[in-house]
């Protein structure tokens, strides 16, 4: 049965239940066979989006971009110049404003509550296109990738190797509510967020999975049908890029690491990938790399975040 998510906001994925989640991913495999048919899916005739940026990027920003334009609505992007938000105006004013003339938002920026605060005081649906502390829209497509060339979730186990993050925190989020076994490795002081675990476990309590968090990336590689990785440095952590280099020493992704995973592994990562540090180029090119069907799904799937929610 569908579940109405109009008016919804996204802020993270486990405010999702898992009927929600899936219809995400059914609603993303009938738009993704459209677009490839060529069949015209303007659901979103008419309606308005705004893009707030204030992290750039470029697969959030084209993949929000397009989809809007693909679904009949219109998109306006704002930079962290183009509004007076934080400035000279409150969240909460920016926000009702925004909501009498836009019929959603998606915003991609530091603070996690700005996002909550957006979505608190306005009155249309708020979509986190990303910050500090979650990444749901990624996340989701890399479940949504994960299902199509696996055909399942429940039961299979991803490693992710790296900074406990807002990838890691949505990871944990996302694999715990489907039922994926998920295992972090990440260097001491680089871990991820104690609530996060802590929600997650129940979470994997309630689908019978399990949440490990190694010191080791071979520990957490052992057996695993996908293996994550993502920037040791994100934005905005420039600064530390050095000494996080020096603290991550042994935690790339490369041939050696990935024979512990099982022999049909996928590899993924959010992009964009810092060659070299993380990862090497054998792996991100190796016939077990999914990175850019991953990257291409993140337009179908936002597709059907916005449909459903807008």
């Amino acid at each position: 049965m569908a579940v109405n998510m109009k008016g919804k906001s996204l802020l993270e994925i486990n405010h999702l239940t898992l009927e929600e989640i899936y219809q995400i991913f059914d609603l993303s495999t009938s738009l993704k066979q459209k677009r490839l048919i060529g069949e015209p899916h303007s659901v979103l005739e008419g309606k308005k989006l705004g893009m707030i940026f204030s992290k750039p990027s470029t697969r959030t920003r084209v993949s929000f971009e397009v989809g809007i334009y693909e679904l009949g609505g219109y998109g306006m992007f704002f930079n962290q110049n183009d509004l007076q938000l934080k400035k000279s105006e409150s969240i909460s004013d920016t926000a009702k404003v925004l909501s009498r003339y836009l019929d959603g938002i998606m915003i991609r920026t530091f603070d996690h509550q700005d996002v909550v605060d957006l979505a608190k005081y306005g009155s249309i649906p708020v979509i986190n296109g990303l910050t500090d502390l979650h990444h749901p829209c990624q996340v989701l497509t890399d479940l949504f990738t994960i299902l199509e060339k696996r055909r399942t979730l429940k039961g299979l186990k991803l490693a992710y190797i790296g900074d406990g993050n807002n990838m890691a925190h949505s990871l944990l989020h996302g694999c715990s509510k489907v039922g994926m076994n998920i295992a972090i490795a990440s260097p001491s002081g680089y871990k991820p967020l104690d609530f996060i675990v802590k929600e997650s476990k129940i979470n994997a309590k309630y689908m019978g999975s399990k949440i490990e968090i190694f010191d080791k990336p071979i520990d957490a590689v052992k057996n695993a049908d996908i293996i994550y990785t993502d920037v040791w440095a994100s934005m905005g952590q420039e600064k530390e890029k050095e000494e996080r280099k020096k603290k991550f020493a042994g935690f790339q992704v490369n041939s050696k690491m990935v024979q512990h995973a099982k022999e049909d592994y996928l590899f993924m990562h959010c992009l964009p990938a810092h060659r070299g540090d993380e990862v090497t180029d054998e792996i991100c090119d190796s016939q077990n790399s999914v990175i850019f069907d991953e990257a291409e799904n993140r337009l179908h799937v936002q597709k059907a975040i916005m449909a459903l929610l807008m």
